[in-house]
């Protein structure tokens, strides 16, 4: 997320960096040695990498609309339950645009295949629905910054009611987040 620049950032992804700066710094494990935090990754692409057309929505967007796959490890102690999102900063005229909410997620399952919907609460996409939107920035733009961000709560997997949108979710997670991590990737058309 280095190469974002913050005149880019939208507020609510600046509200979620605040979101996980409360969660303060994890302690030490037990034997004095630090943790060594979060990983997120995807198989799909590369963290600062280019993004496959076929996670982009369909028609003109040049996709299929598949979900992407991620993966998170070394989630922090007493982690119960994650939440995937997913959103472009550099959409919807620098505001932001949230294609994926995905939460009431076990952590044990340690990812989310491409394409999977079980198992899961998927939340309220920019166009109101409850579904993965794959990318689509206007065509011409420079690649838009899509962040695929995993969130670790202390809440249990179903706690949280569904049809979320980002900014509910994040709401929810507010006291229960105990940390997150993201990878970013590109896309243009």
């Amino acid at each position: 997320m280095n190469s974002l620049r913050l005149g880019t950032l939208s507020i609510s992804t600046i509200a979620f960096a605040a979101l996980l700066a409360g969660c303060g710094a994890m302690a030490p494990a037990p034997g004095g040695k630090a943790p060594t935090g979060m990983k997120v990754t995807s198989t799909a692409f590369a963290d600062n990498g280019l993004i496959p057309a076929e996670y982009a929505n369909v028609g003109d967007c040049g996709g299929k609309n598949v979900s992407m796959p991620v993966a998170w490890t070394q989630l922090p102690a007493k982690t119960r339950s994650v939440a995937v999102l997913m959103s472009d900063p550099d959409g919807g005229l620098g505001l932001g645009v949230s294609h994926w909410v995905a939460y009431n997620i076990p952590a044990e399952r340690g990812q989310l295949k491409a394409n999977e919907t079980g198992g899961f609460t998927v939340g309220v996409n920019v166009a109101g629905a409850a579904a993965y939107r794959g990318m689509c920035p206007p065509a011409g733009d420079h690649p838009h910054h899509y962040v695929l961000t995993v969130v670790a709560s202390d809440l249990a997997p179903g706690a949280l009611p569904a049809g979320l949108t980002r900014d509910a979710l994040l709401a929810a997670l507010k006291g229960h987040a105990l940390g997150g991590q993201s990878v970013v990737g590109l896309y243009s058309r």
